[in-house]
Formats: structure tokens, sequence, C-alpha cells
């Protein structure tokens, strides 16, 4: 238990300024929720105090939609446990009122209204006539805030399953080792710089992990299976799983299973969260042997939130990112450093700064970029194509597509459209910081210069723009022109954008992709036949068919654009063709 004391006054301070916030929009839903905590406090009502029997400031509000049916709910919740905890006492984990957000209100009464009744009742004892709510509410409010977030601002949804005893430990699992991972992966980005940032940093951790081993095994003494310094030049590519071994080996010698942290996380697919892992997991093993605020001589992490927990980690970075939060570190020597930086960071993406007009218009150019011969829409499918937006072309991005998508809506000067973020100067960061399409469908239009639509998205040719943005490199013309030629043969002549591409299988690792291939009389590729055979020139063979695929033989091509070849109908054949990757398809 811990004392609030002085507490509970200011946390009336902050439920009177609750009432003057703006109604919930989706009024039915939450007040479903709020009418189900009423019916559930009072059960526990009944019977602590007995029924019909009520401590005498209850407030007796079954008034849904009112201005202060929230805040009377809170505060009939905390009246009640001041006669089950004792007055000023609460349990460590209590939410209270935190925020002047309703619906945050309401989710820290659902939250502390489960203690009651596990209090009451035993626990995860209820009542038959009990209504509860989601797993998610008996949740720590880190767990729950992360999850909101990486909702509205990544459109990111966790896939636990509800029945789980243990579901929010399996939540904070899963968000730890992989929802995450979408706020760090838009820092780390694909730059040289900061790859070798992560190199020198996880370095760092090997290093910090002899240094322990030196003071749990002696100098140069490792046991059995120690993988010592390979790898320490940062070249080896298996330096993370090395590090991540060798850790272990120390745990299983010096830590036994019942002294060790909880939730030490693993590798994973993102460098930076592998990183962030790596280095937690050392900083807990030498807080378990040596002491909270004792570290070997010659330390190199010096950053005292990657001693913090992880997932308070990413509530930290993703707090700094969107809501301007400031870590302060002169604290970091201190044992409730972590406690507190968790607790603030809270408090932070729950209370966001006040919206101002400066603020307004530092995000409105926030959301301003150019573009960089971006092909725009009409549609967020890509089915409407208007032409491409000329390099330099200012806009304003509005809104995301969701999950991994890079679809965004803009306007501009005679224009709002969708286009692809990567052929702008918008920053991956900023575009998941837009609201998503969830319920908007916005007016489209174009009646700029360069609208030429609505028609086919063309594809890459060997002088198009396009082409250069996605190679980087001028393909040298096949001698195809945009109508079909006449061979002496009598086979017709196309070119690459005449050919019908069934995607069946991809593997990015080796640049290819497995298709089936047809060969049409038109661009709009209506009337097509199946390609019988394909001889490549710069190899002097024919390509294997590797299988059919209702009736199409399937071919492995490289991802791009391909010439010297021969592909060939039964009436046409081209010289060429074009295989796009899976992010641009």
């Amino acid at each position: 238990m811990r004392r609030i004391g002085l507490i509970v006054v200011a946390l009336f301070v902050v439920a009177i300024s609750i009432v003057q916030s703006a109604p919930n929009p989706q009024a039915n839903l939450f007040e479903l929720f709020i009418s189900q905590a009423r019916a559930d406090l009072e059960l526990v009502a009944d019977e602590v105090v007995g029924v019909g029997i009520r401590p005498p400031s209850w407030t007796f509000n079954f008034e849904w939609g009112s201005e202060t049916a929230v805040v009377d709910l809170w505060f009939d919740n905390e009246s009640l446990a001041e006669v089950i905890f004792g007055v000023g006492v609460r349990p460590p984990e209590w939410f209270g009122a935190t925020t002047n957000d309703v619906q945050l209100l309401a989710r820290n009464v659902r939250h502390d209204l489960e203690l009651l009744a596990d209090e009451t009742f035993g626990i995860r004892t209820r009542p038959d006539n009990w209504f509860g709510s989601a797993p998610i509410y008996r949740c720590d409010r880190t767990v729950q805030n992360v999850v909101r977030i990486l909702s509205d601002l990544y459109a990111t949804q966790d896939t636990i399953s509800l029945t789980l005893f243990n579901y929010c430990d399996e939540l904070r699992i899963s968000l730890v080792n992989d929802l995450i991972s979408v706020a760090y992966n838009t820092v780390v980005g694909e730059q040289v710089v900061v790859n070798q940032a992560l190199t020198d940093e996880t370095l760092a951790v090997r290093g910090d992990l002899e240094r322990l081993a030196n003071e749990m095994f002696g100098v140069n003494t490792r046991p059995n299976g120690w993988i010592w310094q390979v790898g320490m030049d940062g070249t080896s590519p298996t330096l993370a799983i090395d590090i991540n071994s060798d850790f272990e080996l120390l745990l299983t010698e010096k830590l036994p299973a019942d002294q060790r942290p909880r939730f030490l996380p693993g590798l994973t697919a993102s460098p930076a969260l592998t990183l962030r892992n790596l280095r937690y997991n050392v900083e807990a093993a030498t807080t378990a042997l040596l002491g909270a605020t004792v570290r070997p001589n010659g330390w190199q992490g010096v950053n005292p939130v990657a001693r913090c927990d992880p997932l308070a980690q990413g509530l930290v970075l993703i707090a700094q990112r969107s809501y301007a939060f400031v870590v302060d570190e002169t604290l970091g020597t201190s044992p409730d450093f972590c406690a507190l930086v968790e607790f603030t960071a809270n408090s932070v993406v729950e209370n966001p700064p006040p919206v101002t007009e400066d603020s307004v218009q530092v995000q409105d150019s926030r959301y301003l970029a150019e573009s960089r011969n971006a092909f725009s829409y009409l549609d967020v499918g890509t089915r409407q194509y208007m032409g491409i937006m000329p390099s330099g072309t200012e806009f304003r991005a509005w809104y995301r597509n969701y999950g991994e998508s890079n679809m965004m809506f803009v306007s501009g000067d005679n224009f709002a459209l969708y286009i692809d973020r990567r052929w702008t100067t918008m920053e991956i960061e900023v575009y998941r910081t837009l609201p998503t399409l969830d319920g908007i469908k916005p007016l489209t239009f174009c009646d700029a210069s360069w609208c030429n639509g609505p028609g086919p998205t063309p594809t890459p040719t060997t002088s198009g723009p396009l082409l250069a943005l996605y190679q980087g490199t001028d393909v040298p013309s096949t001698g195809g022109s945009a109508q079909p030629t006449l061979e002496a043969g009598s086979k017709s002549q196309v070119s690459w954008n005449y050919l019908r591409v069934t995607y069946l299988l991809d593997r990015p690792e080796a640049g290819v992709a497995q298709v089936g291939l047809e060969i049409c009389a038109e661009p709009q590729q209506i009337n097509c036949e199946p390609v019988l055979s394909v001889f490549d020139s710069n190899l002097g063979v024919n390509k294997p068919v590797l299988s059919t695929f209702n009736g199409l033989n399937v071919y492995e091509f490289n991802y791009g654009y391909t010439s010297n070849l021969r592909i060939e109908g039964a009436t046409r054949f081209s010289p060429d063709v074009w295989i796009s990757d899976p992010t641009i398809r």
C-alpha cells in the first residue's frame, strides 16, 4: 500500500477541470461503458457497505450523458476505496485521476474498480451479474498507453488472445518484442551513418558484457562456450547473436532463474530494437549482480534510460518524438529514476500540450513537403492515375493509409490527390503522425497543368522518370516502340508494357520473383496469349519453366527492367520485361 495523503485534494482539482471537457463523439458506446462500470461499482458497494447503504458523499449519478457522469463515477470509486483500503491508502498499481481526458479517466476508473473487486470478492472472482470489461483494463498504465498510442499514431493492433489468463504479460511481451518496433524502425531508416552508430553502440554492449564477466569470472577467465573476442571489430554478421549467447551463458552460471529480472527480451528483426534489448539485458543483469548504482570501471552504458523497463523506454521514445518530452537525466543517479521517468512519460502522453494557434501553424508546416516526381491518383487504391506530380511541387499532407502502406492524401495548388510518400521529401517519422483514413473519404480532384487522367497506371519505360527513380540509372533503348512492329517471319514485336505479369512468389532476399506471363496485343493488356518460351540472350539459354499456374508457364526474373530477351507467345514476342518489387507493386 502507498499513502496518497494530500494528493487526494489535487485529484479533486483535476476532476473539476474534467467537467469542462468536450463530450465524447461516440456517446452511445462510451455511455454503455460508463453504465456498466457504474453497475459493477454498485455491486461492490452492496458487498462492502450493504445493499441500499452508501458512503455519505455518494453521488448516485445515473445520468450517463451528463457532463459529470465520469467525474462522479471516479468520485464514488475513490469514496469506496477509502472504505476498503483506508483513508488516503491505495494499492501501488492504483491509477486514480491522472488526466482531464474523460475517456482516459473512465479507463482509469475501470482499472481501479477491478482492484476493488479483487479485494472484495477475491482475485478474478466476480458475482454472476458482473459486467466486467476487456482484459486490457487490468493491465498497467504503461501497457495501456502504449497500446493506445500505437493504434492512434501508427495504426498498429495487437493479436493477443483475449482468453489468455496471463493476457497482460503476453501483451507486454508482444509490445516489447514486436509491436513497438514500428516506432524504433521509423527512427533508424537506412542511412549509413545511423547503421554505423548502431554497430558502435552494439560493440559498446559487447565491451560492457566483458567487463561484467571480468567481475564475475575474473580477468581473462570465461566458462566453456564463451565466444570471447569474436566480432569485436564490428564486422561479424553474428555480433548480436554472439552477445546474446554469451549473456545467456552468464545468466546460467551466475543468476538462478528465480533471481533473474522479469521479461528479458531477446533478438528481433529490427537492429535498433535488438540493440535496445541487449543493452537493457546487460544493465538488468548487472543491477541484479552488483547493485543498481554499481558499474565496473570503464562502463560505456551512460544513458540512464537504457536501464529502465524496455516498454517504458518505448513509451519515452514516443513521448519524445510526438509530445516534445525531455528526460531529466540529472536524476540518473536516483534509485527511483526509472519509476520517475515512466510516471512522467505516462503523464505527458495522457495530457499532451494544449493546441494553440502557434502550435497549429507549426503542425501545419510540419506536414508541408515537396514531390519528387510522385505518381498521383484519385483513389487510395491507385486505380485512377492522374499523372506525375512534378518534382518540387509543394503539398500539404492530411491523412495516411493503414498499416505498412505509404499512400497519403495531400492537397496543393489546384489538386487534392493520393501519392506515395517515398517519392516526396516527407520523412517517415512525420508521415507516421498523420491521422489515418478511418471513416474519412476526402474529395479528390486535379486541375493542375500536369494532370492528364484518369487512366491506368503506366509502368516504367526505358526513358521514363519512374525507372530512374526506382533503379537510379538509365536503361538503354531496346528498339521497342509504342506500337507493335512486325518481325520478318510473321511474329509481331511488342515491348515490356504489353506483358501481363501474374506475381506468384516473391523472394526479396534474392531480389527475384516467380511470375506467370502473358503477351498482349495492346498496352491495356486485354487481348493476351500465354508466353511459351523465354530466351536469355545474355546467357544464350532458355529460361527454365519452374512450373505452371492456370495454364501459364512460371519463370523467375530479377526485380526491375531486363532486356536482351526473347519472350515469345504464339503470335507476338517482346525483347524486354519489367518486374516490380513488392514495395512498389
